[in-house]
């Protein structure tokens, strides 16, 4: 494939992180955040893929088997091409519905991958046998929607590969300003626990000082009683 299956599944699973996001709690006050960039235009895989699909069932569906020479490979050719109209017809269609559905969807997109890997190499089989028993411009009509279908699978790839770079670059961030709200968190707490801290110390200060008032003060003396004559 274009691009690689494993670092796309992990990218794109990224994917739900955009809910986090307008889940974060804010720190009061807190600083304006720059705005962020808008995210890439989201093309479907209907848009992507459907011309190549469109041209192969028009080669697949006006390809003259029977002029092909005779033998298992114009056999094997003309099953394969029965079933790769069958896969254009009832297969394909949903998974593409599906796909658009949620176009940067996990979910959506592998399915529909898979099942273009297939198509193509059953494709390539009914080129390759084109090439040994067809006539020329058979071939011809052949290479030129296999290609089609090939550049259709890799801007599919490429279209899922941007969408996954920006939800890394979204995760990415958001997890820089959480970071950030967080130490801002972390510091108003320990500004807090420093000013009851400051606050404990001076009230013991202020009893002291009262009591010590209270102890110097001195007692008026009690009346002597006279002597008597």
């Amino acid at each position: 494939m274009h691009i690689a299956r494993s670092a796309l599944i992990v990218l794109l699973a990224l994917a739900p992180v955009t809910l986090f996001a307008q889940e974060m709690p804010t720190t009061a006050p807190a600083q304006e955040a720059a705005a962020p960039a808008p995210a890439p235009a989201v093309r479907t895989a209907s848009a992507i893929l459907q011309p190549a699909l469109s041209q192969a069932q028009e080669t697949l569906s006006t390809l003259k088997v029977e002029k092909w020479k005779k033998g298992s490979v114009r056999d094997e050719a003309g099953a394969n091409v029965s079933a790769l109209l069958h896969d254009l017809q009832t297969n394909i269609p949903p998974l593409l519905a599906a796909s658009d559905s949620e176009p940067t969807a996990l979910s959506r997109a592998i399915p529909l991958i898979k099942h273009l890997d297939a198509f193509y190499d059953v494709f390539l089989r009914v080129e390759e046998a084109a090439r040994v028993s067809a006539p020329g411009e058979q071939i011809t009509a052949l290479q030129a929607t296999l290609l089609a279908v090939n550049q259709g699978r890799i801007a599919y790839d490429d279209e899922l590969q941007t969408q996954a770079a920006a939800h890394e670059k979204l995760l990415f961030d958001l997890k820089s300003e959480l970071q950030t709200q967080t130490e801002a968190a972390e510091r108003s707490a320990h500004e807090v626990k420093v000013a009851e801290a400051k606050a404990a110390e001076c009230k013991p200060a202020a009893t002291t000082s009262h009591k010590r008032k209270r102890s110097t003060t001195t007692k008026k003396p009690s009346p002597s009683t006279p002597d008597p004559q």
